[in-house]
């Protein structure tokens, strides 16, 4: 199954491992945004590259199967999650630090049914995504 990754440019190691670790088991990610993390560190970005990113960055949403939410987000991972839930995709959401459950730091869009709250590990945050994702073909 297609899928993308959301989440903020602190966590590219994160993201990177989860699309890693789905990719060996024969998922396909519709893009990886963290490949623009040099430029940005270069500070080379025009408006129109920053369009062209988030074409290319909404068309993966659109294009995956499911989206994976990697806490904590910017407002890059919450417009990427607003785009998902319009489409009806299947969200998985990580909150490694428990802030979907905080009333201070979460927010209404996390309850929805179509949202798969992980907690725990990243190979566990894998293995429910994994076995979740095969449902949806059923």
């Amino acid at each position: 199954m297609k899928f993308y990754v959301a989440s903020s440019f602190r966590n590219i190691d994160v993201v990177n491992q989860v699309a890693n670790h789905l990719k060996k088991r024969g998922h396909i990610q519709t893009y990886d945004w963290t490949k623009n993390a040099k430029a940005k560190e270069e500070q080379t970005f025009t408006f129109d590259d920053l369009k062209d990113i988030g074409q290319k960055e909404k068309s993966a949403v659109i294009e995956a199967d499911f989206v994976v939410v990697l806490l904590p987000g910017g407002k890059g991972t919450h417009i990427e999650l607003g785009i998902a839930l319009g489409q009806g995709k299947r969200i998985f959401i990580y909150s490694p630090g428990g802030e979907i459950n905080n009333f201070d730091t979460t927010s209404t869009f996390y309850h929805l049914p179509e949202i798969d709250k992980c907690f725990g590990t990243i190979d566990e945050l894998v293995d429910i995504i994994d076995l979740k994702s095969k449902n949806l073909l059923s």
